[in-house]
């Protein structure tokens, strides 16, 4: 009885235990092969859907193309160069290349190309100055990105004005700060001269570019020259300065003083290419390194000597790139005809994120600021984007993600829409205000020492000290963008034209004359914290339709993956 007791216990066990085996081996074949389907696709898809009929999108709509409309107009103004006749004269007359078939002769694809502030000079205190006067962007040369810096000699005789040094300076900056090689295609007759006070003198003048060159030289940053026109003046320091030179034969000439100067100076009669041509620089001075018949053979030299800098190879991004499940042309009829600060951020990011996919950190706390992960063209990314007026628990949440990113290595995306007023502190409201301007400083503080890459797009406004928190360009983004219907300024355009009013409208004016004045404040207010305004005094890198952000932002990720170090940080995430 008792043998008979212990078989059938021993028999249940081994049955029970086999039968839980089986479950436990069941169980873990669906958890496991769930999680590994979890981790082929991260991160929650968003709810992007949005009702593509209603009145109010298509308001929307209607209103962004009007602003695209501007946008466009603008556009074909800058790729109109000089005009028709400066650069007829520059291509039969000269037989010169233009500075955009200079520039696709050095790419290796066009479509590489990302063109920086192509709207600066319009509408300047001095005239328009198509694209500055200086063609500039970041593309391919043998597959190593490089920041191009090509004079157009079509634009006022490629002769230098304020803009076009700021444009280059800001060139070089972004160069330096993404470790980028600089290639100068110049084409210049030197500074404007009735301008000289503006261009010359100062720490951020002419000379600051000779010192960049120095600089990113000394850093390991390879700076090269092709010259296929006049360099003149203190423009022949751009070639000399430089690591290795290009001149190209009868076009291309380097002199601190011309033929005429010469001869004012000395009686002596000698030509431009006897006293600064191809053949002289490069078998007497020594200032060029490479001579070309052509500027075919030279751009070919270029890419030669961009194929030998020994650069270090380019990761890529961390994961394949998918298409956003919604679509990014849908952006237009996002942005609120009035209230643009009402936008919704999460359907803005949807159609700018890898697969719509955003992994929110602390969704319900600070709500007006939104933080979190994604990844865009494969690379991965922190995303702070706010809708409206940055509260105190919205800046100490954004310190925190900016810290843990730092911490990560994973370069921030700001999307800038603020609320259209700033908030005025009360006599009840004193202790909570200092409260917000204490997290306002933490969050100004975490943004500032962020060593990752930061690119800033401002989607709609950027008002007060949002602009500072949200990676303003004060905060030296990577790259800053804006959108066509950006508002940039330190206040709201009616609270701005009252307090203007108040202090320069005279009060002995009857009432329609002070209207009128009202009127024209309000005009030029208008027009001075507008995105035209803010791209064509190259406020920001350039402005970019919604529809084109991904792309946008996609090429910049590429570029500062390519040659940036990624930086530790030495102190630990501080908690709120």
């Amino acid at each position: 009885m008792n043998t008979f007791r212990v078989l059938v216990i021993n028999s249940f066990a081994k049955t029970f235990q086999t039968s839980c085996m089986k479950c436990v081996g069941s169980h873990k074949r669906h958890v496991f092969g769930t999680i590994q389907q979890r981790k082929s696709k991260p991160f929650p898809v968003l709810d992007g859907k949005v009702d593509t009929s209603a009145a109010s999108f298509q308001e929307n709509a209607a209103v962004m193309e009007k602003f695209i409309g501007n946008y466009r107009k603008m556009l074909a103004m800058a790729q109109a160069g000089g005009g028709e006749k400066a650069i007829e004269r520059h291509k039969v007359r000269n037989k010169k290349f233009l500075a955009t078939d200079r520039v696709r002769l050095l790419l290796d694809e066009e479509d590489s190309f990302l063109e920086l502030a192509p709207l600066a000079g319009l509408g300047m205190e001095y005239g328009d100055v198509a694209r500055a006067g200086v063609y500039t962007g970041i593309g391919k040369i043998n597959n190593k990105y490089c920041m191009i810096i090509a004079n157009d000699g079509t634009v006022k005789g490629g002769t230098v004005y304020p803009i076009t040094l700021k444009k280059q300076l800001r060139a070089q900056e972004i160069a330096e700060q993404n470790r980028i090689p600089c290639v100068y295609v110049v084409d210049s007759g030197g500074a404007f001269l009735p301008l000289q006070a503006e261009i010359f003198p100062d720490k951020n003048h002419g000379g600051r570019s000779f010192y960049n060159e120095a600089i990113m030289s000394a850093k390991g940053i390879p700076q090269v020259a092709i010259v296929c026109g006049n360099c003149t003046a203190g423009g022949a320091y751009v070639p000399t300065m430089t690591s290795e030179a290009v001149i190209i034969h009868k076009i291309g000439t380097i002199f601190l003083g011309g033929p005429p100067l010469v001869k004012a100076a000395t009686g002596e009669i000698v030509s431009a290419e006897e006293l600064g041509g191809a053949k002289m620089h490069c078998s007497v001075s020594g200032c060029t390194d490479y001579y070309a018949e052509t500027e075919e053979v030279g751009f070919e030299i270029g890419r030669d000597i961009i194929e030998g800098l020994n650069l270090p190879g380019h990761p890529g991004p961390q994961r394949e790139p998918q298409l956003p499940l919604y679509d990014p042309t849908e952006l237009n009829g996002l942005i609120p005809a009035r209230n643009q600060h009402q936008m919704d951020i999460h359907k803005v990011i949807s159609r700018i994120v890898d697969d719509s996919r955003f992994h929110e950190f602390k969704k319900t706390y600070g709500p007006s600021l939104v933080t979190g992960l994604a990844h865009i063209h494969g690379f991965l990314t922190g995303i702070v984007g706010n809708k409206g007026e940055i509260t105190g628990p919205a800046a100490a949440k954004g310190a925190h993600f900016i810290q843990m990113c730092c911490e990560r290595g994973i370069p921030l995306i700001f999307l800038q829409n603020s609320a259209e007023s700033v908030a005025e502190p009360t006599a009840n409201s004193g202790e909570s205000f200092g409260n917000c301007l204490r997290e306002h400083a933490k969050m100004m503080a975490a943004v500032s020492c962020a060593q990752v890459p930061k690119i800033t797009v401002i989607i709609g406004n950027s008002i007060g000290p949002s602009n500072f928190l949200m990676g303003g360009r004060c905060m030296s983004p990577n790259f800053l963008f804006t959108w066509p219907n950006a508002v940039i300024g330190l206040s709201n355009t009616e609270s701005l034209v009252q307090q203007i009013s108040q202090e320069k409208i005279p009060k002995n004016l009857n009432h329609s004359e002070q209207l009128a004045l009202e009127s024209k404040i309000r005009e030029i207010c208008q027009r001075e914290m507008s995105a035209a305004y803010s791209s064509t005094r190259l406020l920001d890198d350039g402005m970019i339709l919604p529809q084109d952000t991904r792309q946008v932002l996609g090429k910049c990720l590429d570029i500062t993956s390519a040659y940036l170090k990624p930086v530790a940080s030495s102190y630990p995430v501080i908690r709120m």
